[in-house]
């Protein structure tokens, strides 16, 4: 009789801690992946039907990036694990505003320019989360020395972070990338 008193009692205040209006568990809504996907694809084939882009292929890849190659580079595609080497310019689909760069000169006439920051070309590991998941699905599709443009939906990229002051949540990225090579 005792045991199911202290049984009542653990499930009663279980029921309490459980509606804690103030649970640090909830995170609020689970982001919705198919959701943006299905909203972004709409946004991606519209630019890709209307993009004055020159290429020599594109790359539709399952998730949903798109990768517009413009000029083949040579050797092995980078897998898991491996560095790779890049300048980029980032920009939004929607606007076409940069936000990020690694050149210079396009930081410059973009007015990102930081004094005193190092532009130069950016090393990575692929497949280990260092970058946006969307670099690591596009850079195992191309080849050293390739330049590409890559259109990136908004869950490869930052999804719905508020954090970057240019970057609006659930935004479809454009990245030019210039893969100068891998270790």
């Amino acid at each position: 009789m005792k045991n199911l008193f202290y049984i009542l009692l653990l499930a009663f205040f279980g029921t309490i801690v459980a509606c804690e209006p103030n649970n640090p568990f909830d995170t609020g809504p689970a982001y919705d992946v198919e959701g943006n996907l299905a909203i972004d694809s709409v946004k991606i084939a519209a630019y890709i039907d209307t993009a004055q882009v020159d290429s020599l292929y594109r790359i539709h890849d399952p998730s949903g990036i798109i990768i517009i190659v413009q000029e083949e580079g040579a050797g092995s595609r980078p897998l898991g694990g491996n560095v790779v080497y890049t300048d980029y310019t980032g920009s939004l689909l929607e606007d076409g505003s940069v936000f990020d760069t690694s050149i210079e000169s396009v930081a410059r006439e973009n007015d990102l320019y930081v004094e005193g920051e190092e532009y130069k070309v950016l090393k990575f590991q692929v497949g280990i989360g260092q970058v946006i998941t969307g670099w690591d699905i596009a850079f195992k599709r191309i080849r050293p020395g390739t330049k590409a443009r890559f259109v990136i939906p908004s869950p490869y990229g930052y999804r719905d972070a508020e954090s970057f002051s240019r970057i609006p949540p659930n935004s479809i990225l454009i990245f030019d990338v210039d893969f100068k090579g891998t270790d």
